[in-house]
């Protein structure tokens, strides 16, 4: 098994909200007809925390035109050149960053820049931690500084 594969099951959790947003942003899959898919695969959702996929894909949807408007000013490409699964990776980081305080802020970066290593682009995790870093010293300064 790869290091990057997630072992918690909130970063299991994580994995799956990402494969769910990929599908959101191409498809426009509705959450509730995500959730239902990704219960009735054969694995089902494993040891996924399924609370935790069910809150963050709500979560990210809900919250996806503010979410992307917050990053947009971080980003060194127009928002249209976002590859799909970078996009949603960037929700998810930006999502537990802003919006779950209760996970620390190198924890959200670094679980997105691991999404980042299994589904991105060769170097998208250098892109997604880039952004993320400057996205978390704006929204969480306090924190960031203390580190």
């Amino acid at each position: 098994m790869s290091d990057n594969v997630p072992q918690s099951r909130r970063g299991l959790a994580r994995r799956l909200t990402v494969q769910a947003l990929y599908q959101w942003l191409v498809n426009e899959t509705q959450p509730l007809a995500l959730i239902k898919q990704f219960r009735e695969q054969p694995e089902g959702l494993g040891r996924a925390d399924e609370e935790y996929f069910i809150g963050l894909l709500n979560g990210i949807v809900a919250q996806a035109t503010e979410l992307t408007v917050a990053l947009v000013p971080f980003l060194d490409r127009p928002l249209n050149q976002l590859d799909p699964v970078e996009h949603a990776i960037l929700l998810l980081g930006a999502y537990e960053l802003q919006l779950r305080p209760e996970v620390p802020w190198k924890v959200a970066v670094n679980e997105a820049v691991n999404l980042a290593k299994i589904f991105g682009a060769e170097d998208g995790y250098k892109f997604v931690n880039g952004i993320l870093d400057k996205f978390a010293r704006s929204v969480r300064a306090a924190e960031t500084a203390a580190d």
